[in-house]
């Protein structure tokens, strides 16, 4: 009697999994985690289905190379344009057998100049470092001489004495443009909200906003600007209520470092009753969740986050396969959106 061939179904039933699962997993669909995936083919070549008849179970499926620690002052939550880059990241990562670990530096390790707890530098391949922007930490991590990434840095690191690569989404022209179409509508004097010496790119941000006033002849007043040290932001609910309280003469349009900042600034300006854009216009950067939400919604920066993700895992894996090649410097294009907190000819539909 001829023997049945076997099925999808026949591997589906075997896990206990649904025929639509096993079927993607088979098709290397990358919604199926690799765990799940790695179970399907095994499975596929235990029952000897269709392709996997004759195939060795390690010539298919991915052996566990090692493991990537991602290293982190400040883990990015849902807000966060770092959360979605993780994402695309561990994914791509993942799909070459590697693991990702979370490690969350303590400030008090910081100040001590000491890895944290669960870090074992044997056991790591590769490092991924975001929120890290304390110079002094970067180059104890870039000591350790591991392949090393950073996405976003210190500001005061200066590119050729890192030695690592770096991945930025791109700052200064895309600020550049939106201060220049602010000023191409008749605004006149704009004010920046943002801690510039926060980190790299909120100092790039900062540069592309001098660059067009400087362009157009205009000067940077500090006087209509908020660019205090990045916790004081954080520091009290009604922080940002007092800095405006404390201009003499408020600016027409705010250019902010961030959508965070940006909402902080718009609520407190609804605080004193004005009207947004009728009085002031305010742009952020990130295109957060709450650029969406915020009343009028916020015109802002699209950051193409996934696809950094993916890009820093790239860049990390070919540094593990080649660690003499030469360090890249990065930027991943960004994207104006105008939408009613500015009053400029192209809205977002």
């Amino acid at each position: 009697m001829k023997k049945e061939k076997v099925t999808i179904q026949d591997i589906a039933d075997a896990l206990g999994i649904s025929r639509n699962t096993a079927s993607k997993a088979i098709n290397g669909n990358d919604s199926i985690p690799v765990d799940t995936r790695n179970k399907v083919i095994k499975k596929a070549i235990e029952l000897k289905y269709k392709q996997f008849a004759y195939v060795e179970t390690e010539s298919i499926i991915p052996k566990n190379q090692g493991n990537i620690a991602l290293v982190t002052c400040n883990l990015p939550n849902s807000s966060h344009f770092g959360s979605l880059l993780i994402s695309g990241l561990e994914k791509r990562i993942s799909a070459e057998g590697y693991n990702l670990s979370i490690h969350i530096v303590r400030e008090n390790e910081i100040h001590a100049g000491t890895l944290p707890n669960n870090f074992e530098a044997s056991k790591v391949d590769g490092i991924i470092c975001i929120e890290m922007f304390d110079p002094q930490y970067s180059e104890l991590i870039t000591d350790l001489g591991l392949p090393t990434i950073f996405i976003d840095c210190s500001v005061d690191i200066s590119y050729p004495d890192l030695k690592a690569d770096l991945l930025l989404m791109e700052n200064e022209h895309s600020v550049y443009s939106v201060t220049k179409s602010l000023i191409h509508r008749g605004f006149t004097r704009i004010g920046f909200a943002g801690d510039y010496k926060h980190c790299k790119s909120f100092n790039e941000r900062w540069f592309g906003y001098n660059r067009a006033l400087i362009e157009a002849g205009l000067n940077v007043d500090l006087s209509c600007c908020i660019v205090d040290q990045d916790r004081n932001f954080f520091s009290e609910s009604d922080w940002m209520d007092k800095q405006l309280e404390g201009m003499n003469v408020l600016p027409s349009a705010f250019v902010c470092a961030n959508d965070f900042i940006a909402v902080s600034v718009m609520k407190a300006l609804k605080n004193k009753n004005l009207k947004i854009p009728d009085d002031i216009a305010v742009f952020g950067f990130d295109n957060a969740p709450e650029s969406r939400i915020v009343e009028p919604h916020l015109s802002t920066v699209h950051i193409y986050n996934n696809e950094m993700g993916i890009t820093a895992a790239e860049m990390l894996l070919a540094r593990v396969k080649n660690p003499s090649r030469p360090y890249q410097i990065t930027h991943i294009r960004t994207e104006p959106i105008f939408r009613e907190s500015t009053p400029v000819l192209q809205i977002e539909k």
